[in-house]
C-alpha cells in the first residue's frame, strides 16, 4: 500500500509516517517504480509507536517495543527490555511530579504570604482594605420570614468542632450570652468564590463581617457577650486559615453536615452546587434563642449592630 493508505490505517499522519522512517523505526519495501510499499506489519508498527507517544514515550525510545515485535512476540511489551522502557518513562515522569510539587507548594506559599500581608492587620493600620469591601451596590436581602419561628427555641445539644481545638456544645450553660453568627463562607485570596456569588442576595460579605465582629470584639464582651462563634459549613482545617489571616480573637464553628441547619429549621441556599446557610445571628440565652437578626444587612456593620442591641437590652 501506499504511504497515506498506511498513515491512514494506522491513524497517523503522512508526516509522522516520514518522521519514523528517518529515525530507522519504520522501513518500507520498494516497488519497481521505486515507491514505498507499505504492508500490515509496517502498520502494526506505525500504531504501536502511536500508542506509545499517546502514553508519553517519544519514537525514538520505542525501539526495545518494535524490536519485541520483530522477535516474534504478540505484544510489543512482552519483552524485559520494553518493561524497561515502561519504568525509564515512570520515572522521568516521577521527577516532573516531584519538580511540579515542590514549585506549586512554592507558589501556594508565596500566596498565602501575600494574601496575609494584604489582610486587615495590626494596630495602628488601617482595619480594612479593598479585599474586605463589598462591592458597589450589592443586591440586599429581604425577610423572607425564614427565621420568624425561632425566637424562643431550645438550641439543640449539638457538639462542633472549633477553631481552637474545641469541641464546643452548643447548649452549654454559660454565665451570660452567647452570640452566634451564621455565615454561607467566608471567601480567601488562594480560592475563587462560586460563580455569581456578588448577584445573590446576602451572599457577599462575610470577611467585612468577620472583621466588624473582631474590631468590636472586646466591646461585645463587655455589653454582655460571654461567646462570640461564627459558624459556617466549611471545614475546620479552611476556617483555621480565615481566623489567621484575619486576626480574629474568637473561634470558628464548623457544621459541614449543617445539622444545625436541620435541628433548627434554618434558612439555607445554593451556589457552587453546595448548600450554604443564611447569613443569620442568634443571640443565646439560658439554652434558649432570645434574639435572631435576620436578613442581615449590611454584613459589614452587623457587629454593631449587635452590640447595640445587647447594650439596649442588658441582662
Amino acid at each position: 500500500m501506499r504511504i497515506g493508505e498506511a498513515a491512514r490505517l494506522a491513524g497517523v499522519t503522512v508526516k509522522a509516517v516520514r518522521y519514523y522512517e528517518t529515525l530507522g523505526l519504520v522501513a518500507p519495501g520498494r516497488l519497481a517504480n521505486g515507491y514505498r510499499d507499505y504492508g500490515e506489519p509496517d502498520v502494526r508498527l506505525i500504531r504501536e509507536i502511536r500508542d506509545l507517544g499517546r502514553l508519553g514515550i517519544p519514537a525514538e525510545r520505542t525501539r526495545p517495543f518494535l524490536a519485541c515485535l520483530a522477535m516474534g512476540k504478540e505484544h510489543a511489551d512482552d519483552c524485559p527490555a520494553s518493561l524497561a522502557g515502561y519504568r525509564q518513562a515512570i520515572d522521568e515522569l516521577t521527577r516532573h511530579i516531584d519538580e511540579l510539587t515542590a514549585r506549586r507548594a512554592a507558589l501556594t506559599e508565596q500566596l498565602r504570604r501575600a494574601a496575609h500581608r494584604g489582610g486587615p492587620a495590626r494596630r495602628g493600620e488601617e482595619t480594612m482594605t479593598d479585599l474586605h469591601r463589598l462591592p458597589a451596590g450589592p443586591p440586599v436581602p429581604a425577610d423572607d420570614g425564614a427565621a420568624a419561628h425561632l425566637p424562643g427555641l431550645a438550641v439543640p445539644g449539638l457538639t462542633l468542632p472549633s477553631t481552637a481545638g474545641e469541641a464546643i456544645r452548643l447548649d452549654a450553660p454559660v454565665p451570660g450570652r452567647t452570640v452566634l453568627y451564621l455565615y454561607p463562607l467566608t471567601g480567601r485570596p488562594d480560592a475563587d468564590l462560586p460563580e455569581g456569588w456578588d448577584v445573590i442576595p446576602g451572599a457577599r460579605g462575610c470577611t467585612p463581617e468577620a472583621c466588624g465582629f473582631r474590631d468590636h470584639h472586646q466591646e461585645l464582651l463587655a455589653a454582655g457577650a460571654a461567646r462570640v462563634f461564627g459558624l459556617s459549613g466549611q471545614t475546620t482545617a479552611y476556617q483555621r486559615e480565615v481566623v489567621e489571616r484575619l486576626r480574629l480573637p474568637f473561634a470558628m464553628l464548623s457544621d459541614p453536615a449543617l445539622r444545625l441547619a436541620e435541628a433548627l429549621r434554618l434558612p439555607l441556599f445554593e451556589a457552587g452546587g453546595a448548600r450554604l446557610y443564611k447569613r443569620l445571628t442568634l443571640v443565646v440565652r439560658d439554652g434558649l434563642i432570645e434574639h435572631v437578626f435576620y436578613p442581615v444587612f449590611p454584613p459589614g456593620e452587623h457587629a454593631g449592630q449587635v452590640l447595640e442591641w445587647l447594650r439596649a437590652h442588658p441582662e
